[in-house]
């Protein structure tokens, strides 16, 4: 184990020069290829007559049928990317050509991935990482995710289907290999392994990787945790593995908060709301700097539980601000406060009759300010659409988020006598039609993909159609493709002597 530990820094620094020297290089090295490249054609062009050589290949010795294999053999494989890509993209969500780049490729050249929720947590020191402006963070990871062995397999047993797509999964290995790695410049064996086994698809292979971690160091509380959200079957056995977990950590701030987030969470789902309630409260004094981890939306949620109506005023009093982030936990209990206030004596033939008091005024505005803010989660209290398991990560303003609010606070509408008939009543008047926002867009790849597949089978068909009408088109776009070639040619000869070029050419 000694020897692992010490052969292993050496190895990762040395890997990290590698990746640092490839990357300050390669934009020098594809600059002088390129310069090299042209410096090559030139000095051949007028020996080897390019010009004449290209325009009598291309132009006179190969035949109509030729460009019409050649164009249709383009779409054809064109068009099998774009249906491999069309298919990934409906199973994975993400585009596979993308996935490949930004996992392989950019490491090699010096990028950074940016993560979802980068920054969100406090450094060792205590101090908060830099975090990027709340723009910027469109996708969120959700406050009140379930428990993957607990909660998400359930559905996987008994429908044999996933519950998760691979992009909000990638995303959580992302968040966890940010996270739970430490601050050390250098990792340890265990640490390397842990990284690897966030990144397995497979949740066998996972759970594998986490006891080969726990093997090379018993202290290791990011197997632990791994372990608490893939592999127990229950919520007690989850609560028991992150209690292990906190006993081997050491001095990780990241995982520290972590865990307790989710030991508060296992006792919210065991029935002991209080005692939730409290290391929720305990965890928001002990970290102020962790607002942005949204944490306050676990105890919010926890006191509506509890009925505790005055503590959750006093919650929104505090993080209902609009310098802050909104969200639809903020904005949807704010209005259910509202409307619990006059929601068991509302009427709408009343209202109409005599108007709206002050107090239902102040209801219908805080609802339509929360529809503004996200309009989907009507249709999902009212029970217009079916609720379906909350992803692991949430678009502000989204249908993903609507889902998992009304998941979890469904019932505390219910439990308002009223607060639904208001709802039912007033939602619909905050704008004549709901927006649909956000559309999922495609990925830029399967666009290009079938932008191609379409040129190219154009383009065969006409050069079947009119192959000579398409030589004279062929004609005038390579004269026009190697106009700019030829003018670079003639501004060359104008800088330099006649001598040079004819040494050069010698050579």
């Amino acid at each position: 184990m000694e020897d692992t530990a010490g052969s292993n820094p050496q190895s990762l620094g040395f890997t990290e020069k590698l990746k640092s020297w490839l990357s300050w290089s390669w934009t020098y090295v594809c600059f002088i290829w390129f310069g090299m490249v042209l410096i090559m054609i030139y000095v051949l062009w007028s020996p080897l007559k390019l010009q004449e050589t290209l325009t009598s290949v291309f132009l006179n010795t190969l035949t109509p049928k030729f460009y019409v294999a050649l164009t249709g053999t383009s779409s054809l494989i064109s068009g099998l990317i774009l249906i491999f890509e069309w298919w990934y993209f409906r199973k994975y969500g993400t585009s596979f050509i993308e996935q490949v780049s930004v996992s392989h490729l950019r490491p090699l050249l010096g990028g950074v991935e940016n993560s979802s929720t980068t920054g969100l947590f406090a450094s060792v020191n205590g101090e908060a990482e830099p975090r990027p402006s709340v723009s910027e963070c469109k996708v969120w990871r959700n406050p009140l995710n379930l428990f993957r062995g607990a909660e998400y397999n359930r559905y996987t047993w008994v429908t044999g289907k996933e519950p998760l797509t691979y992009y909000d999964m990638n995303l959580s290995a992302q968040d966890h290999q940010t996270f739970f790695t430490g601050d050390t410049p250098q990792l340890r064996p265990e640490d390397a392994v842990m990284q690897k086994a966030w990144r397995e698809r497979n949740p066998q292979a996972r759970i594998r990787a986490a006891y080969q971690a726990i093997e090379m160091n018993h202290e290791c509380a990011a197997a632990y945790v791994l372990l608490a959200e893939e592999e127990a079957t229950t919520i007690t056995e989850a609560e028991r593995l992150f209690k292990k977990a906190l006993k081997k950590l050491s001095v990780y701030i990241n995982l520290l908060v972590y865990i307790k987030r989710r030991l508060a969470m296992c006792a919210r789902k065991l029935g002991r709301i209080k005692e939730a309630v409290k290391m929720m409260r305990d965890l928001m004094k002990e970290f102020p700097l962790l607002g942005m981890l949204n944490i306050h939306e676990n105890l919010l949620e926890a006191l509506l539980e509890l009925q505790a109506y005055a503590d959750v005023q006093a919650v929104l009093a505090k993080y209902d601000d609009i310098s802050l982030p909104k969200s639809a936990t903020i904005c949807y209990t704010s209005a259910l406060l509202k409307a619990r206030a006059v929601s068991d004596k509302f009427s709408p033939e009343a209202a109409s009759r005599r108007g709206l008091s002050t107090a239902e005024m102040n209801a219908v505005e805080a609802i339509h300010r929360a529809v503004e803010f996200n309009p989907h989660v009507p249709k999902y209290l009212l029970e217009m659409k079916s609720l379906i398991l909350p992803p692991e990560h949430i678009l502000k303003r989204g249908d993903s988020e609507a889902v998992a609010y009304a998941f979890f606070h469904l019932q505390h509408w219910k439990r308002a006598e009223g607060a639904l008939n208001l709802l039912h009543c007033t939602w619909e008047g905050t704008f004549h039609e709901v927006s649909v926002y956000p559309k999922k867009e495609l990925p830029f790849f399967i666009l290009f993909t079938a932008g191609l597949c379409s040129f190219t089978a154009m383009l065969a068909m006409l050069t079947h159609q009119f192959p000579e009408l398409m030589g004279v088109f062929a004609k005038a776009f390579f004269s026009t493709l190697f106009a700019p070639l030829g003018f670079f040619a003639d501004k060359m000869e104008s800088f330099m002597p006649s001598s040079f070029w004819h040494q050069l050419t010698r050579i």
